[in-house]
């Protein structure tokens, strides 16, 4: 604490308020490099990536054919492993019987790499076509791949390499029975690729199975689907493409980020957005309309909580089987413009605790902790924190900081906002992976003062009216 009082500290901290602005000493810091280049990547499309992996002959291409028919109105591309097979060398040609196919040595993860990383950014890529009969993969012409919403990359040892699996937003793992497996192997094998079955009986027995075993089922670990049966359990293709359509609806940062949630948007809600955004809106419209749209968040965010089942008996003597609110709640305002949720926070949860932050701007390198003033027991709660806008993410960052030094588990905080920059997003998901952020709406970025754009100007001034109008 400086030397000042209180209520001077809040009064100086009355003129600008960001979610922003560089931190020193608390927390770690953003640098501004690192904000730039978040803000450059967060302007590129991102794509759904969809991992799908399994044994051989396990009905992989199979599962990927039924998605992309099902998704017959999104642009689906598929990325085939077996694509980045090395070229074999003129004396791995003369003992290919003794080559290992299924190894991950023998793939070019590092090209794999670059044609997702500018799929991922946009840009078209040329895909080798490998040629399993001459085992090279420069014979056929490559095959030209454009940025799609849907990226299927499929292959028995995708999930091996973690820069691959990083990603993905989905991994898919088909299960399918060994003696089915085989079966298949030898039909393909022979006919596509024109291999006699003692060879390809052979090289199951030396390579194939001991492979499975040792790089493809472990890997089963990290997939967050199992399909059994492959291709023929079509119930779960039509669960993981509904998944799909739902994820392709939401902002690409929710796909990047389970923990972050876009209350769904209507044309009310657009409408109030317009409204507060409008420079010329007069402070009673402006609060009124911020108001409303507050009250939204905040029930959003209240859907998070945990619940507990709970039976009444109603009027007409019947059981109603409910839930019971989460008793141990309180909230915490970022001094000044998060003091204007509490409000709303109060119209849901009556006689709920309100602690208060302020994080004080000091220059252009940063800011501290000047004041703040926690319920006692603030640990054993759960925490909805509250701030109307999420610029950089520094503030948000030492004020989440405080509530888990405090002892708040950082599963329990959710962060209560109006309107998010992707930069802000970034940064606080990155750190606290485990906290939930809730807004209205995902803002296109900060401007070189690191102001949220389009934003709505200085909200605390607007609500307020201490704006210089």
């Amino acid at each position: 604490m400086g030397s000042k009082p209180v209520e001077d500290l809040m009064e100086a901290s009355s003129g600008v308020h960001f979610s922003g602005f560089h931190l020193d000493g608390f927390g770690s810091s953003t640098s501004e490099v690192e904000q730039r280049a978040a803000s450059t990547e967060d302007l590129h499309k991102q794509p759904f990536v969809i991992g799908v992996a399994g044994g051989a002959a396990s009905g992989k291409t199979t599962v990927c054919d039924m998605i992309i028919e099902q998704l017959h109105d999104q642009r689906v591309v598929l990325v085939n492993q077996d694509s980045f097979y090395y070229n074999l060398t003129p004396e791995e040609l003369t003992r290919v019987q003794e080559y290992n196919f299924d190894h991950p040595d023998a793939f070019d993860t590092e090209q794999l790499l670059c044609a997702m990383e500018n799929l991922k950014h946009s840009q078209a890529v040329d895909i080798p076509k490998y040629d399993f009969k001459n085992y090279k993969n420069d014979v056929f012409p490559p095959r030209r791949v454009n940025p799609s919403d849907v990226i299927i990359l499929e292959g028995i040892l995708i999930f091996h390499d973690p820069r691959v699996r990083e990603l993905m937003n989905m991994k898919i793992f088909v299960d399918t029975d060994a003696d089915v497996r085989l079966a298949r192997r030898i039909r393909r094998d022979t006919v596509e690729k024109g291999r006699d079955i003692a060879m390809v009986l052979d090289q199951y027995s030396k390579f194939v199975k001991p492979a499975f075993d040792d790089f493809i089922l472990p890997t089963k670990k990290y997939a967050d689907i199992i399909i059994p049966r492959g291709g023929d359990n079509p119930v779960a293709i039509d669960l993981i493409v509904q998944h799909i359509r739902t994820k392709l609806g939401q902002h690409d940062l929710c796909k990047i980020y389970p923990n972050l949630y876009v209350i769904h948007s209507t044309f009310q809600i657009r409408g109030m957005h317009t409204l507060i955004r409008d420079s010329q809106t007069t402070k009673h419209d402006f609060v009124f309309y911020a108001d409303r749209l507050i009250r939204l968040v905040v029930e959003h965010g209240l859907g998070h909580l945990p619940f507990t089942e709970k039976q009444v008996i109603t009027p007409t003597g019947s059981v109603y089987t409910g839930v019971d609110f989460c008793k141990r709640l309180c909230g915490v305002s970022v001094i000044r413009s998060g003091e204007s949720m509490e409000n709303a926070l109060r119209a849901c949860c009556k006689g709920i605790k309100i602690g208060k932050i302020l994080i004080h701007r000091e220059g252009d390198n940063g800011q501290q902790l000047i004041y703040q003033k926690l319920p006692q027991d603030i640990s054993e709660r759960h925490v909805l924190l509250l701030d109307p806008i999420l610029g950089t993410g520094n503030s948000a960052v030492q004020a989440i900081s405080l509530l888990l030094k405090k002892g708040v588990p950082e599963s329990n905080i959710i962060f209560l906002n109006l309107i998010s920059a992707p930069q802000g997003v970034h940064v606080v998901c990155k750190r606290f992976p485990r906290i939930k952020i809730v807004t209205s709406e995902i803002e296109i970025g900060l401007n070189e003062d690191y102001r949220v754009i389009p934003g709505m100007g200085e909200f605390g001034d607007r609500y307020f009216g201490t704006d210089n109008d």
